[in-house]
């Protein structure tokens, strides 16, 4: 399978992401940028060449769905690395039944609404650490969101401070495209509470 095929970790999806910011600079402003953001996704998905949605399904997808945005689903997160010597390398089971070799960089935790939670983050094996991979599934997994979970992107800082911002959460390629070949997220990744927020199903 080539590797334009591959997870949105890098492409399309991680160059919008990489074109937002990392977290809220005022309400007003925020929702702003996430609309924009949320508008110009939907732009690039309905007309670039190499776009996962094919443009007999363009329309089906089409703006694509999102929860409204909530600033409060944006949380604080410290970043606890994995020393090098104790990155763990995981396989983890794709959308086309392969297993793919990821590196566990460390865990990204936080509180939302009282309760303390924790996601692991990866890169693929082999690949520079220059965005934190970090797939995960909740309450509203396989009824309001995407049955495989869904993945944030988030790039790394000097500090080890985070914003968690669930509002940029997205659906994997494969849920436009079963061609796409796309991680499921971990056990350890399966938040047990609902997020409303991101990118949801119809």
């Amino acid at each position: 399978m080539s590797r334009s095929k591959l997870f949105a970790v890098a492409g399309l999806a991680a160059a919008l992401a990489a074109c937002s910011p990392a977290s809220p600079a005022g309400d007003d402003k925020y929702l702003d940028e996430i609309r924009s953001a949320r508008a110009a996704k939907d732009a690039a998905l309905g007309t670039a060449s190499d776009s996962p949605i094919l443009p007999s399904d363009r329309r089906r997808f089409l703006p694509l769905s999102y929860f409204e945005p909530d600033p409060s689903l944006a949380v604080p997160a410290v970043f606890e690395p994995a020393p090098p010597e104790a990155r763990l390398r995981v396989e983890m089971l794709t959308s086309t039944d392969q297993r793919r070799l990821m590196e566990r960089l460390g865990s990204l935790k936080f509180t939302l609404g009282g309760q303390a939670l924790q996601l692991s983050a990866f890169v693929e094996a082999g690949q520079p650490p220059d965005r934190l991979f970090v797939p995960f599934t909740d309450a509203t997994t396989g009824t309001e969101t995407y049955k495989a979970g869904r993945y944030l992107d988030i790039i790394p800082t000097a500090t080890g401070i985070y914003v968690v911002d669930f509002n940029r959460a997205y659906n994997p390629y494969c849920y436009y495209n079963a061609s796409y070949d796309c991680p499921f997220p971990p056990r350890e990744n399966r938040l047990p509470v609902p997020i409303r927020a991101g990118e949801k199903v119809r």
